[in-house]
């Protein structure tokens, strides 16, 4: 006994604060990660449609479609022109235009 507390009943209080801990802390990486890539940019469509891919190719399976003046969040990767739009979404980045403000690099 420690401090009047039996051991096995300490043990399970460290066991129980260290993975509160550890889950705090994995919460907060996923939440700084999630911020990093496509809140800063923010595009408008120009075009008519616009087809959305599932990577940056025409050759790439259409998985969606963005109709003028829409606008969606972005990251600042463009690839054989084609801006990221998130995971598995592309379009072709001549049809896109930044917002006012946007830091889409």
């Amino acid at each position: 006994m420690v401090l009047g507390i039996p051991k096995k009943t300490l043990i399970m209080l460290g066991l129980l604060v260290g993975v509160v801990v550890i889950f705090a802390l994995g919460s907060d990486q996923q939440s700084s990660g999630a911020e990093g890539g496509s809140s800063e940019c923010r595009v408008t469509v120009t075009a008519d449609i616009l087809n959305v891919r599932a990577g940056p190719g025409l050759d790439a399976e259409i998985v969606g479609k963005y109709r003028q003046d829409a606008e969606a969040e972005a990251f600042t990767k463009v690839q054989n022109g084609f801006r990221q739009l998130s995971e598995n979404r592309w379009a072709a980045d001549e049809f896109l235009e930044p917002v006012d403000g946007a830091n889409c690099g």
